[in-house]
């Protein structure tokens, strides 16, 4: 399934990745600048997130609250340098949680995920979007 947007539409992409993900792990890749924390951010907008939404480069992994889907756990494995640096950190449990898991640069840690959905950004020459999502 794809879905290509200008990111002046950004809100019909969020629309669309919230009526066809499938898990509540969600694996977001895609090149440095292609979107995937602001689509993460729009996401738990609509999702009625009541916490301040931002990216956890730094501390990894950041918790918000949502109205409409619970604890939500948001991933950024930018910076790690191997998989045992987000075993480190509880990643295991937090996947187990049947919380929402929200990851950015899940690439890195592909070999903890269990069943997820897959969603890929790419930059398009006239720098729209096209996302893609598998499905388990």
């Amino acid at each position: 399934m794809s879905f290509t947007f200008n990111l002046n539409h950004i809100d019909q992409a969020v629309d669309y990745l919230d009526k066809h993900l499938q898990t509540s792990i969600i694996s977001f890749n895609g090149p440095l600048g292609a979107g995937k924390t602001t689509l993460i951010s729009r996401l738990c907008q609509k999702w009625q997130v009541t916490d301040p939404i931002s990216s956890p480069t730094f501390s990894i992994v950041n918790h918000y609250r949502s109205r409409i889907k619970g604890v939500i756990y948001h991933f950024d494995f930018y910076r790690l340098n191997n998989i045992e640096e987000a075993m480190d950190i509880g990643t295991e449990e937090y996947l187990e949680s049947e919380n929402l898991c929200l990851i950015e640069w899940g690439e890195k840690i592909s070999g903890l995920l269990p069943i997820h959905n897959k969603v890929t950004i790419c930059i398009n020459e006239d720098q729209s979007r096209t996302i893609n999502i598998v499905n388990p």
